[in-house]
Formats: structure tokens, C-alpha cells, sequence
């Protein structure tokens, strides 16, 4: 048996098929004759077969897939000439802007190996971030802006089990991170459809509370924190799932745990320390500690990564200032798993955590209508970044903090009050 068997053999085939059901079904509520774009790394073939065929099932329109490979990539950094760093492919993206006007759907299936490009020049990969981020904003505004129903799940992919489990043999790597993305996804149960149902009903109702209090500012206290996070005028939690422009009910997260909504970029004050390390890019950032001011970094240190992340402050303007900020209790599945993941999409639901940069327009009251100067206007952030960190534990706690100064209870030790 060759190791391409073996790995595909750690993967369980029932619950991949699971999973690939939830992301149309679930995930994007894929509308009959709706055209999709998918984005996988390569090695997440076998996933995108199965939901390729779920799709067009479902009634898809067509379907098209760009996948990533990560030995081309590594040959990008080993042999392009020095000033190619500095382009993208503005007009993929531009394509995609298009296909999303016209009405596509988007799933990305993440998996890529986190650390990467951690041997790689950090100024070569910083310039490449930047223009990649600059050619993408067409299409990823219209994800930010929920103008189309999106959905992103994962794939086990062996360069990432390695990173996860690095003592154990490949194959036990892959099949001990597949059973753990099964089991954050929710679908290493009889019925994944009505387990995501209930669980959205869940979240449902931790987002309308917050919705019903109408708090002007969350204060996180505990160990290393003392933070004020001003929230934007007409702000709206959300959490599970969510409405589109194009009317479409999506889960756009597979995973997800959070609810969440859009700070005041202008109103954020103290400091706060990460609870857990960031992988960003194939750097490992850890032990963030960061003040804010007018709701704008001042000051910024990393036990390790420091240099990556002052890159990652330099961005723009907006990348000092937060565009997201989000509850998750202690107990979520995914924190008792034990796991760090190096993989945002599940350490965020671990943890309750904060995103620098650019914020969603759909945390607003009647966010569809709103133009983005009014979005500015009310405190939401813009930036061509979107990086989410880790603040929770079971040592924070949380106040909400009513416009006239009084104080309510919203978690103690990690955990919902």
C-alpha cells in the first residue's frame, strides 16, 4: 500500500461524505441553478469531488475550482525574480468579483500546511501578502459584505496533521485530525443537518440577548487584560446562521461557536494579552500583548513573532483597529478538544477573541442599506486585513456596559453568566 492510500484510508469515508452534505446543505443553502466558485488546496481533492457532486445534486449551476499547490508555492519563494513579490493576480480576482455579482456562491476549503513559509524571507512574504490582499478586495468585499451566501469547512490535508500532531506517524496524524474537524463540524453524528439546526437555534439565542441588552462597550478583565471594546453605533450580534443580501440562509463558518459583532474603531481602550498563539502566514505570534488607544494600537509586543506582527500593524491604517470582536465560552467543544489547531477558523472557536482590521457590514442594524461612509460614520473599520486572535479563558470576564455606565454580567470565568 502506497502512503497516498494509506492517508486517504485515515480518513473516514462516511463522515467526509457527512461533511461534504453540511457544507451544501448547511453551509452554503446552495440554491437550485446557483453557480459556486471553490477554492482547496490540492490535496483536498477526495473533499472537493464530494461536495462538487453534492452540489450539482442540489441543483447547481456550474461549478468552478481553483486549487492551490503547496510545492508551486514554495517554488514561488525558492525562483521568482525579486519584484514579482510586489504582484497578484488582480484579474482572477476580478473574475471572481464578477461570478459573485452575478450571483455565484463561494466555499473555500482550508487546510494548507500553517507553517509553510515559516523558513521563508518575512519581507518577501509580507510584500506578497500585501499585494495579494490588494488584488483580492474586490472579491472579498463581497464576502465581508455578505452581498452572497459563503461557506468555508476543512480537509485533513498530511502537511497539516504533521504541524498538529508532530510526534505521531503521518497516517495517525491525518486520521486523529480528521476525527477532530468531524467533530467541531458536527457531523460525526446520525444526523448532521438537524444537529447544525439545533445548534444555530443555540446560538440564536445567545445573539439576541446581547441584540436586546443594546450594551455600548464589553469590558474583558483577567490576567494580563483590562480592555474596553467600544461597540459601533446600530451595532447587531450575530452568531451561527445568517442571511445574505441575496436572501439566501447560509452557515457561512463550519465550524463555528461564536457570536459576534462590529466594535467602534475609535472606541477601544486598555491592553490585553492573547490566550493563545496566532499562526499567521507560517509564523508562529505568541504572547501578544497590545494597548490600545482611541481605539488604535500604540503599543505592540509578541513573545515570538514580534517583527511579523508590526508588519502586520503596518499594513494600513486600519489594520491597528479592530473590525471584530466575539464571545465564545470556555467550555466550546473545540477548547475542550485540547487541540491548537494553527488554523484561525477553529482556534477563534476555542476562545473569545478579537480581529484586527476590516469589519462586516452585516454587524450592523440594516447593514445591507448602508453605504460604506455611513458603515465609517457609525465606527466600523476598513483594511485590507482581517486576523483574528485569541483573548479567552477560563480566567476572563466580561461586563457589558449600558450608555448609562451600568454594568451587567455577560461571562465569568469563560463562561456565559
Amino acid at each position: 500500500m502506497n502512503i497516498q492510500t494509506e492517508i486517504k484510508s485515515a480518513v473516514d469515508p462516511t463522515k467526509l461524505e457527512k461533511l461534504a452534505e453540511v457544507a451544501v446543505k448547511v453551509g452554503l443553502q446552495l440554491q437550485s441553478g446557483q453557480d459556486l466558485v471553490i477554492t482547496a488546496p490540492i490535496a483536498a481533492l477526495p473533499l472537493v469531488r464530494l461536495i462538487t457532486r453534492h452540489a450539482y445534486l442540489a441543483g447547481a449551476g456550474l461549478i468552478t475550482t481553483f486549487y492551490a499547490d503547496e510545492e508551486a508555492t514554495l517554488a514561488r519563494y525558492a525562483h521568482a525574480p525579486h519584484d514579482s513579490f510586489d504582484r497578484a493576480s488582480g484579474w482572477l480576482y476580478e473574475g471572481m468579483a464578477k461570478a459573485y455579482a452575478n450571483g455565484a456562491a463561494r466555499l473555500a476549503i482550508a487546510g494548507d500546511n500553517p507553517m509553510l513559509l515559516a523558513s521563508q524571507d518575512p519581507a518577501k512574504v509580507a510584500r506578497a501578502n500585501k499585494a495579494n490582499s490588494m488584488a483580492y478586495k474586490p472579491a472579498l468585499e463581497k464576502i465581508s459584505n455578505f452581498d452572497i451566501n459563503w461557506n468555508i469547512v476543512s480537509y485533513p490535508n498530511p502537511s497539516w496533521a504533521k504541524v498538529v500532531f508532530p510526534d505521531l506517524p503521518e497516517e495517525d496524524a491525518v486520521r486523529k485530525l480528521a476525527d477532530a474537524i468531524f467533530a467541531a463540524s458536527r457531523v460525526d453524528v446520525a444526523d448532521p443537518v438537524a444537529a447544525w439546526a439545533q445548534h444555530n437555534t443555540n446560538l440564536k439565542k445567545r445573539s439576541s440577548w446581547l441584540n436586546g441588552e443594546r450594551f455600548a462597550a464589553l469590558h474583558f478583565t483577567g490576567p494580563g487584560t483590562d480592555l474596553t471594546v467600544g461597540l459601533a453605533d446600530g451595532h447587531e450580534w450575530h452568531g451561527g446562521a445568517s442571511t445574505a443580501k441575496n436572501g439566501v440562509t447560509c452557515n457561512p463558518n463550519i465550524p463555528t461557536e461564536e457570536v459576534f459583532t462590529t466594535p467602534h474603531a475609535l472606541k477601544v481602550e486598555g491592553h490585553v494579552s492573547s490566550t493563545k498563539p496566532l499562526s499567521h502566514q507560517g509564523t508562529l505570534i505568541d504572547e501578544i500583548q497590545v494597548r490600545f488607544e482611541g481605539g488604535r494600537i500604540v503599543e505592540a509586543k509578541a513573545a515570538k513573532g514580534e517583527a511579523v506582527l508590526n508588519k502586520v500593524l503596518d499594513t494600513d491604517e486600519g489594520a491597528r483597529r479592530l473590525g471584530e470582536v466575539a464571545v465564545v465560552p470556555h467550555s466550546s467543544p473545540i477548547s475542550k478538544s485540547g487541540i491548537l489547531f494553527y488554523n484561525t477558523l477553529f482556534d477563534e472557536n476555542a476562545s473569545c477573541h478579537i480581529a484586527l482590521g476590516q469589519c462586516y457590514s452585516k454587524c450592523f442594524l440594516d447593514g445591507a442599506s448602508l453605504s460604506q461612509e455611513q458603515i465609517a460614520a457609525q465606527g466600523g473599520n476598513s483594511s485590507l486585513i482581517h486576523i483574528d486572535w485569541m483573548i479567552g479563558s477560563d480566567q476572563i470576564d466580561i461586563d457589558g456596559i449600558k450608555p448609562d455606565g451600568m454594568k451587567v454580567p455577560v461571562m465569568r470565568k469563560g463562561e456565559w453568566a
